[in-house]
């Protein structure tokens, strides 16, 4: 199978160090030239994951997007949904004969889709070869080579499988899945989780209340992951659960540090400066809050984050009306 990865973030550098365990030949799509030059010369990212080293001969790197994905199997889109829109322009129909797998884990803000939706409904991707990959997983422990899991979800299970088998390795244990819409919408979910686990962090709040927030975070999580894809589905399990606790909880998880510094009195664009990375949650629990107007699922966790950082509503009043509500 030939593999093209769009995104030169920490999470597309872990994905395509994953790859090159399995592969021969993997096609990498780098968004800043001097980034690709880098590269090429000193094998590593500059901006990220500087401590993995690749083995040149096996990456072809391309700063046109869509001579990146000509002649691939499958295209493995790995950067932040804000950029999703603006980047899979330049490659158009062409991702249509394609098998599109997920790494973004946000909603697309231009349509306030899902990413599974925005591929079907924009550029006609059918429904059975769209995947998504997700955790519970940090590319910093990737990079390290830390024991780390993965669950690989679409549709179609037998390419679900051909997407974990390509990602397995010494370090890397894979599953696999049939709900691509649940994992996807969780994977959204949780960023907003552990923005507000890190807000509370930032203000004081201890390990005891911040068990709580997490327990109650999946609960509102599997309500609203249900009303939009209401299958049979266990939210105890890693893709769900998991991938909860290790970005609500580790210190590697950039929503959660963006919460913390947010908790800290920064505001909403200072923290983002200050981190230089996208933090998924920030973008996502905006998209959540106007697709619940139609929804209308209780889901006060994420109601808390909106009106903190988009209403600019104090992080300690907002924060001691939600913990009064949590049981």
């Amino acid at each position: 199978m030939k593999v093209a990865v769009i995104g030169s973030g920490s999470w597309a550098t872990a994905i395509v160090k994953m790859l090159c365990n399995n592969l021969d030949s993997v096609n990498w799509w780098i968004r800043k030239p001097e980034s690709l030059e880098h590269i090429q010369k000193f094998h590593r990212n500059p901006n990220y994951l500087q401590s993995v080293e690749f083995e040149i001969n096996k990456l072809h790197l391309f700063s046109d997007a869509k001579k990146a994905i000509e002649g691939v199997d499958i295209v493995i889109i790995a950067t932040p949904s804000a950029f999703v829109h603006t980047i899979l322009k330049q490659i158009g129909p062409l991702l249509k004969d394609k098998f599109v797998v997920s790494a973004v884990k946000g909603i697309i803000p231009e349509t306030l889709e899902i990413p599974a939706h925005y591929l079907q409904n924009n550029y006609e991707v059918p429904f059975e070869n769209i995947g998504i990959i997700c955790g519970p997983c940090h590319a910093e422990e990737v990079a390290l080579e830390r024991l780390s899991y993965l669950t690989l979800a679409c549709p179609d299970q037998a390419k679900a499988k051909i997407i974990a088998d390509l990602l397995e390795c010494r370090y890397i244990k894979t599953s696999i899945s049939d709900d691509l819409i649940g994992t996807e919408i969780a994977a959204i979910l949780k960023n907003v989780y552990a923005i507000a686990g890190g807000i509370c962090h930032g203000l004081g709040y201890g390990d005891n209340f911040q068990a709580v927030l997490m327990a109650n975070a999946i609960q509102e999580l599997e309500r609203f992951v249900d009303k939009l894809s209401p299958v049979h589905r266990d939210v105890k399990t890693s893709a769900y659960l998991g991938d909860l606790l290790v970005t609500g909880y580790s210190y590697f998880s950039r929503n959660r540090t963006f919460g913390n510094m947010v908790g800290k009195g920064y505001s909403p664009k200072a923290a983002q400066l200050e981190m230089n990375m996208v933090a998924e949650g920030y973008y996502a629990v905006k998209c959540i809050n106007e697709i619940n107007k139609t929804l209308q699922v209780e889901i006060p966790i994420n109601r808390a984050v909106y009106n903190i950082l988009y209403e600019r509503i104090s992080p300690i009043v907002e924060m001691k009306i939600l913990a009064e509500g949590l049981s």
